[in-house]
């Protein structure tokens, strides 16, 4: 799942890495909110992870952003029901000897994971969807 939320940060705030935090933090509310699936972020990398403490973390949404006039572009790939092989060719963020995963083991619809995403932003940022 794509989010590619256009904001003006004029009227948050303008603080690239807030909003790169929040955007982390929309998937990590999202996730316990409605999974009891504990999202983290792991020290020097954007994005949100699985089992990071372990040793063993496991990549579940990539964040990658842009600002021009404080405006927002680009966003965050959640992987809900990806075939994970595809990763096998590719390094994903340009991080080695990482895994990544996905949601597909939960049993739920990418509709119902983008309501339930869409409800976690609106939260996390303070706003209502038009």
């Amino acid at each position: 799942m794509i989010g590619y939320p256009i904001l003006n940060m004029d009227y948050f705030f303008t603080d690239i890495h807030k909003y790169l935090r929040l955007l982390e933090e929309v998937i990590i509310h999202f996730m316990w909110k409605n999974f009891k699936i504990k999202g983290e972020r792991k020290k020097g990398k954007t994005g949100v992870w699985f089992n990071v403490k372990n040793g063993k973390s496991r990549k579940i949404c990539a964040i990658g952003i842009r600002m021009s006039r404080w405006v927002t572009m680009h966003g965050f790939a959640l992987n809900v029901n990806t075939d994970l092989q595809y990763f096998n060719h590719i390094i994903p963020c340009g991080i080695y000897n990482q895994e990544v995963t996905s949601l597909k083991k939960e049993d739920i619809s990418f509709q119902e994971v983008k309501r339930m995403v869409k409800k976690s932003f609106q939260e996390i940022f303070d706003v209502e969807f038009i």
